[in-house]
């Protein structure tokens, strides 16, 4: 017999802890099933551990600038405290007694295992605390994602690392390839190369971070250049081989690149194939779960985070987490909106980034003008002088006269793009920014410099 509840939420990351834990602070029965760490990806693997990382790192890189600006500097790097930290701060040794505790508190059941549905409303949980359950009210799917492991011969047969063994690492290795220039790539190198590991990055795209503005994907090429990694870009790997100590990743035009370690950083995923779809009327080989406004999937049947394909980011999991709430409550409250999400890269500069790029804003048919400003020709920016490389672009729906899409790159880029997804978000008059008062010497003051640049090119759409 099926245990009769009010609610299951399958995945326990940060959206579906957010969401199990409110609605059983509300007084609903809720099961949260979880096959892993309650909290997911971000707390122990993701988010958090590797900000720790990058904190030590930019310190480190901060060291280095003070000849020529203050005085004198000498800096050796220690991974010991990093490891320590992520290990007792950041992750209990990546014990979740902690957050599984916080949701119990709340009034919910936690059931270890893996979760899939068995029909509307139906849910059976495989593992050592397993058994079968009936939601009266419905079920959450949040699942989350995986690495993406790309197809590449002989891959599958050796020891690579994911970001799971980057961040977990105890030491960091001599040497370190990098497979994929996205986020996830990018700043877990310029970690790895600021503590002394020597690091070559390939990306099979044209450019580092290719869903962002080409030009912050040059800009960051250049900085990372210039810290010492080797770069191949428009590289793809043909195969891949280790002898029991050196991997060697084969390229299509012949290179061969050797290091100590491999990490394979080429995106991630939603696995939609073992939740049991197919038993609701939904496609379990589809890339993602695709939901309406108020996160609903199927009657009885919601979706947050990256199951839902709008981003495998925290924020987007919480956000779409409240809405979920609010429809499974019936509470009031808007639609999903996804005109103004936000992205950070937390490479040094920071890549902050909002709505469309430039490309995508074209493909959508959009008459488009861009404006764009650098830091260093800034006052803040020639103030800053070391470490101040960064950019302002903004994407303009000239049509209609609001900005569609914004990058934010320097020092604090991820702050500075908090105004322009405000911007993005209310569809401000371009016409109103211009004429806003920026606060002297600011980073953020590049914006409007890229308004007056935006204004000028008139012709551009």
């Amino acid at each position: 017999m099926a245990e009769q509840v009010d609610v299951v939420v399958i995945g326990m990351g940060p959206g579906g802890e957010h969401v199990a834990g409110r609605l059983a602070e509300s007084g609903l029965s809720v099961v949260g099933v979880e096959a892993e760490l309650v909290g997911g990806e971000c707390p122990y693997w993701a988010c958090i551990p590797s900000k720790m990382m990058i904190r030590a790192g930019n310190l480190l890189a901060e060291a280095r600038r003070v000849p020529g600006m203050a005085g004198t500097a000498q800096v050796a790097a220690d991974w010991a405290p990093v490891a320590a930290r992520i290990r007792d701060e950041a992750t209990d040794d990546w014990n979740d007694q902690v957050a599984a505790d916080r949701f119990t508190g709340k009034g919910g059941v936690l059931v270890r295992g893996r979760g899939r549905l068995a029909g509307p409303g139906r849910v059976e949980v495989d593992g050592p605390e397993g058994g079968s359950f009936e939601a009266r009210i419905g079920v959450v799917l949040a699942t989350g994602s995986r690495p993406q492991i790309p197809p590449v011969p002989g891959l599958a047969d050796v020891p690579y690392w994911t970001n799971r063994d980057a961040i977990a690492a105890k030491e960091p290795p001599a040497s370190l390839l990098v497979l994929g220039g996205g986020a996830i790539g990018v700043e877990l190198s310029q970690v790895y190369a600021r503590f002394g590991t020597r690091v070559t990055v390939v990306e099979a795209m044209d450019a580092l971070v290719p869903a962002e503005e080409p030009e912050a994907g040059e800009l960051l090429a250049q900085v990372l250049a210039g810290e010492g990694l080797t770069l191949r870009t428009g590289a793809r790997a043909t195969a891949v081989r280790h002898d029991g100590e050196t991997f060697t990743v084969a390229l299509e035009n012949g290179e061969e690149l050797t290091a100590d370690q491999l990490l394979v950083a080429t995106g991630r995923k939603a696995d939609l194939s073992a939740l049991g779809l197919e038993t609701v009327g939904l496609d379990p080989s589809a890339r993602s779960l695709r939901t309406d406004g108020r996160m609903l999937a199927a009657p009885g049947l919601w979706g947050v985070g990256d199951v839902t394909g709008h981003g495998a980011f925290t924020h987007v999991a919480m956000y779409e987490a409240e809405i979920a709430i609010r429809s499974v409550l019936g509470d009031p409250g808007p639609d999903a909106d996804y005109r103004a999400l936000p992205r950070v890269t937390f490479t040094d500069p920071e890549i902050g980034a909002v709505g469309l790029t430039e490309r995508q804003a074209r493909e959508k048919g959009l008459r488009v003008r861009t404006g764009c400003s650098r830091v260093p020709e800034s006052a803040r920016g020639w103030i800053h002088k070391a470490g101040n490389e960064g950019l302002v672009k903004l994407v303009e729906d000239s049509g209609r006269g609001v900005l569609v899409g914004a990058t934010a790159m320097g020092p604090a880029g991820g702050e500075v793009l908090y105004g322009l997804a405000v911007a993005v978000q209310a569809e401000v008059p371009v016409e109103t920014l211009r004429h806003m008062i920026f606060a002297y010497p600011t980073f953020h003051r590049g914006v409007e410099d890229a308004l007056k640049d935006l204004w000028s090119h008139t012709d551009q759409a």
